[in-house]
């Protein structure tokens, strides 16, 4: 009997440490480590983890090869939500274009969307057209004439431009740079004509004039710029292109504390002034469950493979 009561003693205890264990994450500094794209998401959660748990939250970049240098990281680090990853959509595309050393849906446990982006469909103010329908137009009357700049082959701004091609019909051709803020000058001078423009970047280009905004690349509206069309209703069903941030962990950390994690997040979105400062930075704020961000990049990476794959797009 005394064997029996230990033994029942312990097990209890066992399951009552359980929740104790899970209110007590985080007890250590976590680092969020930042592939290609700006670390501002990851700052402001980052702040707001602190804030709410007392611990640092180290921001650590590695843009070095497409994201991959940070991604092994975290697909690496000890399974315990204490090395997290601000993942792109630069990712899902690195996915679908080749065999990474890491497995995006295999290797991590998605936590959360951040932040979702649009791409803004710009012209320079010459082109005449001020409308998608008018810009397919106009391609279609000079094939191969209209050229598109992008931040270089398999970029997003690049992929969007082959969709806008796969979809439409029409010949443009593709002028690729060593990063967006260099093609988006040229569409401004003149020397390119259109452009897939990241909308941070492209948006106040928009609002001076020195590019003319088409239509922004999300499947709905964007609240930044409200009074753009998208490109799917402009004619062109079914297009759809998001940029996004998200937060992923490696595969196996603890369900309560990725819960934990998640919960924080969902709390703070839905503050006002949290959504104020995340439009500031040009994105549109966004929690999602973590089954509903898995199912997001598994979308992604499908959308990207069938672009690559029908557009035969080969990296450098």
């Amino acid at each position: 009997m005394y064997r029996i009561a230990v033994c029942v003693a312990a097990a209890l205890f066992a399951i009552a440490s359980q929740p104790c264990s899970a209110q007590q994450y985080p007890t250590k500094p976590i680092r969020i480590l930042v592939g290609p794209g700006p670390d501002a998401l990851a700052r402001v959660y980052g702040q707001k983890f602190t804030e709410a748990w007392g611990q640092q939250v180290v921001i650590d970049q590695r843009p070095g090869a497409g994201g991959t240098i940070a991604a092994e990281m975290v697909a690496k680090a000890p399974p315990d939500a204490y090395t997290l990853l601000l993942a792109t959509g630069s990712y899902t595309i690195n996915a679908s274009l080749q065999q990474q050393s890491y497995d995006l849906v295999r290797d991590f446990s998605p936590i959360s969307l951040l932040g979702t982006v649009p791409f803004i469909l710009v012209v320079h103010p010459a082109v005449p057209a001020k409308s998608v329908a008018e810009l397919i137009q106009l391609a279609k009357a000079k094939p191969g004439q209209i050229n598109y700049a992008s931040a270089g082959n398999g970029t997003p701004p690049h992929l969007a431009g082959e969709m806008l091609k796969m979809m439409t019909g029409i010949s443009i051709v593709h002028v690729p740079y060593k990063g967006a803020a260099q093609g988006l000058t040229d569409v401004m001078a003149g020397q390119i004509q259109m452009m897939f423009a990241v909308g941070p970047v492209g948006i106040p280009q928009v609002q001076s004039g020195k590019v003319r905004g088409l239509a922004v690349s999300t499947a709905k509206r964007s609240r930044i710029v409200p009074d753009l069309p998208t490109v799917a209703e402009s004619g062109v069903p079914g297009f759809e292109v998001v940029g996004w941030n998200g937060l992923l962990a490696p595969a196996g950390s603890p369900k309560t504390a990725l819960a934990k994690l998640h919960g924080e997040i969902a709390k703070v979105t839905a503050l006002p002034d949290m959504q104020s400062r995340i439009v500031g930075l040009g994105f549109e704020a966004v929690s999602s469950k973590p089954e509903e961000f898995s199912a997001f990049i598994r979308v992604d990476i499908a959308r990207w493979t069938k672009v690559i794959k029908e557009a035969r797009v080969k990296i450098d």
